[in-house]
């Protein structure tokens, strides 16, 4: 089977901190397609943006797909946070090939990140909790899966917020749907009321005109008959 990818990527998972150019210099951008033609490239699904609620606990996540099944000997991730993409990257989860999936010792956030993914299903998932507002910032997901000669890059853009949006109040939008629903069928009765109303009147000046007629006809033809008399 042939390898997937055409350049090969330095990975600097030894390091704790790399500049934003570096980064871009060694990872190539998430979703970039191989030449190869055996299989497709490694692909790093994660989120665009995430919002979280502060004090809350949240997952971030981030998967992979590759050419080949991960070998642990070969395998390397790791998870760096960096406030702008002008900022130095701080290494803070990593992949440990006798530990598995560990946080890195004095980390920024402490005890309050820990590994909730699953490396049999290519799941690199972490979970924060607490979450603060000085977490907010740029979260990383790199991956390298020897043969495949692709490192992987998601960069997820975590955002902060004291409050959501409440709630939408779905009895509320009930009583408007009612209430609305309710003002156009009385409508609808009362342009059907009209409506027959005026059909009746009509059909009262019809018999009434008749009536008159009739009686203008009657005079007329007992005169008639008069003259007929001898």
């Amino acid at each position: 089977m042939q390898a997937c990818g055409v350049v090969q990527q330095l990975w600097e998972g030894s390091q704790k901190h790399s500049t934003a150019e570096e980064r871009l210099v060694q990872s190539p951008i998430a979703h970039t397609n191989s030449t190869a033609e055996s299989c497709l490239s490694m692909d790093v699904l994660v989120p665009n943006d995430i919002n979280a609620l502060n004090g809350t606990t949240i997952i971030i996540p981030c998967t992979f797909t590759s050419c080949y099944k991960i070998d642990l000997t070969k395998f390397a991730m790791n998870w760096t946070y960096q406030e702008t993409l002008n900022n130095t990257e701080e290494k803070f989860m990593t992949y440990d090939k006798k530990k598995g999936m560990q946080p890195v010792p004095s980390n920024r956030f402490g005890e309050r990140v820990v590994f909730s993914g699953n490396l049999d299903k290519n799941d690199l998932s972490i979970t924060l909790q607490d979450v603060q507002l000085e977490d907010e910032g740029i979260y990383n997901c790199y991956v390298r899966n020897p043969p495949d000669r692709i490192q992987g890059h998601g960069l997820i853009n975590f955002n902060v917020v004291t409050e959501l949006p409440p709630p939408r109040d779905s009895t509320i939008a009930v009583a408007i749907g009612a209430s609305v629903g309710g003002a156009l069928a009385l409508l609808i009765l009362s342009m059907v009321v009209v409506k027959c109303l005026r059909r009746h009147r009509k059909q009262e000046l019809i018999s009434e005109e008749k009536m008159e007629e009739e009686g203008k006809l009657e005079p007329e033809a007992v005169a008639e008959e008069g003259t007929k008399l001898p």
